[in-house]
């Protein structure tokens, strides 16, 4: 799978797709797996899931994607900002 197809596949199935097809276009490094295939814990149908990832150049963001079997089309997509070494002191501190 090549980063333009993946782009082309990330559309607005989940909040965290518009996102994540925006780190792909700047650059973020990108796996999917050809691992065992996964069921999506919400998906309705028995389909098997692929699973990958996508990982921001400046690593501050993260997701998790997922793609029907035959990696034709992404299905879901999630993740989010990583917290920053501040960010996280500031939690663990406040016992949040």
């Amino acid at each position: 799978m090549t980063r333009d197809d993946l782009i082309a596949m990330l559309g607005e199935q989940t909040p965290a797709c518009g996102p994540a097809r925006n780190a792909l276009i700047a650059g973020a490094d990108f796996v999917v797996w050809n691992g065992p295939k996964r069921r999506h814990p919400s998906a309705s149908r028995e389909e098997p899931l692929r699973t990958g990832s996508i990982d921001a150049v400046d690593k501050s963001s993260w997701f998790t994607i997922f793609l029907n079997s035959m990696v034709t089309a992404v299905v879901a997509c999630c993740g989010g900002r990583r917290a920053t070494t501040m960010e996280w002191a500031d939690t663990s501190e406040s016992g949040a």
